[in-house]
C-alpha cells in the first residue's frame, strides 16, 4: 500500500503502473483526514462519497487500457475561494455560503482532466484579506508544528492539508503572500506563478478590482519541488475565461547565467537569526551545487511595499464595504480591515491612485535589470519566524508589523514576478524554517532548477508531529 505522506508523483505513477488502485489512494487519505483533521481544522468540506467515485473513474480508465492523466489518482484540496461544482464557493464568508458554482474553474477542471481527486476544500479567512487564516463560518486553522503559531493565510487551509499528507497537492492563491507564507509556517512548497501564466476566476461581467487583476494568482502547494512543477504544467495556459491568461512563452534554465543574489539586508529591517540561518542554508546548498551566490540590494524594496499597501487598501474598502456586501464580514476581517486601512492610508483622490500605477512601471524596470544578470533572488519569506495566531490583529501597530514582516514577498505580488517558497529545515523553537526564490516574468524553469539544488542539500524536515 502507497501510505500518505506519499509524493504526487510517486501516486501518480504507482496507480498508472497498477501497483496500487486510485480508490486505495483515496481510502488512505480519507482516513487520515479522520484521523487528524479535528486537531487542525484545515478543511471545510470532505468530499468522502465523490472523491471515491471519481478515484473508480480512475481505475476503470486505467482497466480499459486508456492514459489516466499525469496525475492520475492524485488526492487535492482546493481552496474556498477557487469554484468546485462539489461544494460552495464561500471565500470563507458567511454571505457566501450557499454560493455552488455552476461549473469548476479552469484549473480544476484541468487537474481532475489529468487524473486528480478532489478530497477536500482547504480554509481561508474572508475573502483571502488576512496573514493568518480563520473565519466566522469554519473557524480557525491550526499550525501542526505547533498551536500557539499561526498557520499563516490565506491559503492556509490547503497548507495544513499538505503538510500533515491529507491532500498532496493544495490549490490555492497569492495576492500578498497567501501561498508563501502559509508554505513557510507549515514546511510545505508553495509556488507563485508570473502574472498571467495560471487562470485566475472566470470575469462574469462584474467589475474586478485593479489591484485583484494585477496582483494575485492561482497557484499549487506540495511537498515536493518536482509536485509543484507537476502541478504547474497541468494548470497553466490560456484560458477564454481570464483575460489576463497567455500561453507561457518557452524559455530554459540553461540561457540563464546559474547566479543568485542573496538579499540579506531588506532596507535595514531586522531580520531574525533563525530566518538567517535558513537563507545561508540555502545559498550554500545552491553554491555546491554550481550555482554562483553573491549579495544584492532589492531595488526601492520599501517604495514597492508601501505601493503595494496603499493600493491593495484602497480597493478594499471599496470593493469589501458592507454596504455593497449585503451583510458585515466575520469580526477578524472586520478587524483587519480597519487596522490595515488606518496604517495604509488608502488613496483619496484618483490623482493619487493614478500616480501609484505610473510609479509601478519605474520600480519593475529596476527589477527586470538586475534579473538579467541575477535571475534568481534569495531571500526570507518573513522576517520573523511565526507569530502567533492572530498576529496580524489589535491596531495599527500590529498592522504595521505583520506587513514589515512581508516587504520581500509582496513585491513580488507588486511587480507580478514568480516566487518559490521551501523549506531549509527545522529552526531551534521546533518550526519549518524557509525561503524564497524570485526570478523573472516567465522564469518559473530557472526557480524550479534553483529549487531543486536547495532542496538537495538542505535537511529534511521531520514528520509533522500528530495533532494532541
Amino acid at each position: 500500500m502507497l501510505l500518505p505522506p506519499a509524493s504526487a508523483s510517486e501516486i501518480a505513477t504507482a496507480v498508472r503502473r497498477g501497483e496500487v488502485t486510485a480508490q486505495e489512494v483515496v481510502e488512505e487519505h480519507l482516513a487520515l483526514i479522520a484521523r487528524v483533521d479535528s486537531g487542525v481544522n484545515a478543511l471545510t468540506v470532505v468530499f468522502a462519497e465523490r472523491a471515491r467515485t471519481t478515484a473508480a473513474e480512475v481505475d476503470a480508465t486505467i482497466a480499459a487500457g486508456h492514459e489516466p492523466g499525469p496525475l492520475a489518482g492524485v488526492p487535492i484540496s482546493v481552496k474556498e475561494n477557487i469554484d468546485l461544482t462539489w461544494s460552495a464557493t464561500t471565500n470563507g464568508w458567511r454571505g457566501l455560503a450557499g454560493a455552488v458554482p455552476a461549473r469548476d474553474a479552469t484549473i480544476v477542471r484541468r487537474l481532475r482532466e489529468a487524473g486528480a481527486v478532489p478530497v477536500a476544500r482547504g480554509n481561508m479567512p474572508d475573502f483571502g484579506m488576512r496573514w493568518d487564516t480563520d473565519n466566522d463560518l469554519f473557524g480557525r486553522t491550526c499550525n501542526p508544528w505547533n498551536p500557539r503559531r499561526s498557520a499563516g493565510g490565506s491559503s492556509g487551509g490547503d497548507a495544513v492539508a499538505v503538510a500533515t499528507g491529507m491532500s498532496a497537492i493544495g490549490l490555492g492563491n497569492d495576492f500578498g503572500g497567501s501561498l508563501r507564507l502559509p508554505a513557510y509556517a507549515t514546511g510545505v512548497v508553495g509556488l507563485r506563478p508570473t502574472h498571467g501564466r495560471v487562470p485566475r476566476a472566470a470575469v462574469q461581467g462584474q467589475p474586478v478590482a485593479l489591484t485583484l487583476q494585477q496582483f494575485s494568482v492561482n497557484g499549487p502547494m506540495a511537498r515536493s519541488v518536482d509536485d509543484v512543477a507537476l502541478a504547474l504544467g497541468v494548470m497553466q495556459g490560456w484560458d477564454a475565461d481570464d483575460p489576463v491568461s497567455v500561453v507561457p512563452p518557452a524559455a530554459s534554465p540553461d540561457g540563464m547565467p546559474r547566479r543568485v543574489g542573496v538579499v540579506r539586508g531588506l532596507a535595514g529591517l531586522a531580520v531574525d537569526p533563525e530566518v538567517a540561518a535558513g537563507v545561508d542554508r540555502a545559498a550554500a546548498s545552491l553554491s555546491r551545487s554550481g550555482w554562483e551566490v553573491v549579495d544584492v540590494d532589492a531595488p526601492l524594496l520599501e517604495d514597492a511595499a508601501v505601493l503595494w499597501r496603499r493600493l491593495s487598501c484602497t480597493d478594499m474598502l471599496i470593493s469589501l464595504d458592507p454596504a455593497a456586501l449585503g451583510q458585515p464580514l466575520g469580526r477578524s476581517a472586520t478587524a483587519f480591515l480597519r487596522d490595515s486601512t488606518a496604517a495604509a492610508r488608502p488613496y483619496e483622490s484618483a490623482r493619487e491612485y493614478a500616480q501609484a500605477w505610473a510609479r509601478r512601471a519605474a520600480i519593475a524596470t529596476e527589477w527586470r535589470r538586475l534579473l538579467v544578470d541575477v535571475p534568481v533572488i534569495l531571500g526570507p519569506v518573513s522576517t520573523s519566524r511565526m507569530r502567533e495566531p492572530d498576529y496580524d490583529l489589535g491596531g495599527r501597530e500590529a498592522a504595521d508589523r505583520a506587513w514589515r514582516d512581508l516587504w520581500l514577498t509582496v513585491v513580488v505580488n507588486f511587480l507580478g514576478l514568480p516566487a518559490l517558497a521551501l523549506p531549509t529545515g527545522l529552526g531551534s523553537d521546533g518550526m519549518p524554517t524557509g525561503v524564497q526564490l524570485i526570478g523573472p516574468m516567465f522564469g518559473e524553469e530557472v526557480l524550479l532548477d534553483a529549487g531543486r539544488a536547495v532542496e538537495a542539500g538542505v535537511p529534511s524536515l521531520p514528520p509533522v508531529p500528530s495533532p494532541s
